[in-house]
């Protein structure tokens, strides 16, 4: 049976948990299919650039080997972007067939790319025969939002196909703002960590510090804060432009705050395109690509790796 029917089959149940959330008295706990590193993305660019870097990171990290585990690191990446769901389309999977159900009832995600992911763009009804899900608008209260949020959840089986052994690293791609999503993923689950993703500019900025006390609220803890788009290389130089300002900024509320700052990433044109064509940045080797993009493509690169290793150390640490 197809996972969107089956969302709709269980929202009544669901509708009467949600109504309890607020004064329920709050027991965290991992998904009970699988219990990995927990790692949070909100994002508060001022675009839709950090969705991207997201994906990129994941890649990341599925790409390490670390010596603690002898093998590569398993990843799977959660969209919990209700409304504005974008993985599909940085997944390429904009026309893929729905979730289908394991015979427990679970979810299971979709794969490309050797990746496994879940979003809600997975799930939405197309608006007409041959449209694409992106016509598709989600209008829901909050009650609905914590419904949907909590089956994704806690009703996805990341262990390949109901068989594998599960993910080690879970990556959570959350909305803008300081509402229902990252309200309800705060009080049930227990986070690792929350990576925080902003711009240079100041209206980034301000929603940082919002984020930055509403994780402090709901006692998750942040690993660190990563500034992108900070700076430009022209294919003609090597000299990094700032075209939306100065990073001091950036590193003053993260000093005050006392928050880690990962790493810069430079405005790099591939990384846009790759996401619009589904194919992650990390991903893509060739020359062309290369010389395009000059010497930003390749500090992104390196910054990327050397965000990931930092990422996967400090999950490390929390054994």
């Amino acid at each position: 049976m197809p996972a969107a029917k089956h969302i709709q089959q269980s929202s009544l149940r669901l509708f009467l948990l949600s109504r309890h959330i607020s004064t329920a008295h709050v027991v965290r706990h991992g998904n009970p299919l699988v219990r990995p590193y927990i790692v949070l993305f909100p994002d508060w660019d001022t675009d839709l650039y950090g969705h991207p870097f997201l994906v990129n990171l994941a890649f990341s990290l599925a790409m390490m080997k670390p010596q603690s585990l002898g093998r590569r690191i398993r990843v799977g990446v959660l969209d919990l972007d209700i409304f504005g769901p974008s993985m599909p389309t940085l997944m390429g999977l904009q026309n893929a067939d729905e979730p289908h159900l394991t015979s427990a009832g679970a979810i299971l995600p979709i794969t490309n790319h050797g990746l496994p992911t879940m979003s809600m763009g997975y799930l939405l009804p197309k608006s007409q025969p041959g449209s694409p899900r992106e016509d598709a608008a989600v209008v829901w209260r909050g009650l609905m939002v914590q419904k949907a949020v909590q089956q994704l959840l806690f009703d996805v089986d990341w262990r390949d196909g109901g068989k594998g052994p599960g993910l080690d690293v879970l990556v959570v791609d959350m909305p803008p703002g300081t509402g229902d999503v990252q309200l309800t993923l705060g009080q049930l689950v227990v986070v690792d960590g929350a990576i925080i993703v902003s711009t240079p500019q100041d209206v980034a900025l301000a929603d940082v510090r919002r984020g930055i006390s509403m994780f402090r609220k709901v006692s998750v803890p942040i690993t660190g804060t990563i500034l992108n788009q900070s700076y430009f290389f022209c294919p003609s130089c090597t000299t990094p432009h700032y075209l939306f300002g100065s990073p001091a900024a950036f590193h003053n509320i993260a000093t005050s705050l006392d928050v880690p700052v990962l790493g810069e990433l430079p405005l790099v044109k591939g990384v846009s395109a790759g996401g619009d064509d589904g194919v992650p940045y990390i991903l893509i080797a060739s020359k062309e690509q290369a010389k395009e993009d000059g010497a930003g493509g390749a500090v992104w690169r390196n910054a990327m790796e050397e965000i990931a290793g930092t990422v996967w150390k400090t999950l490390e640490g929390k054994q």
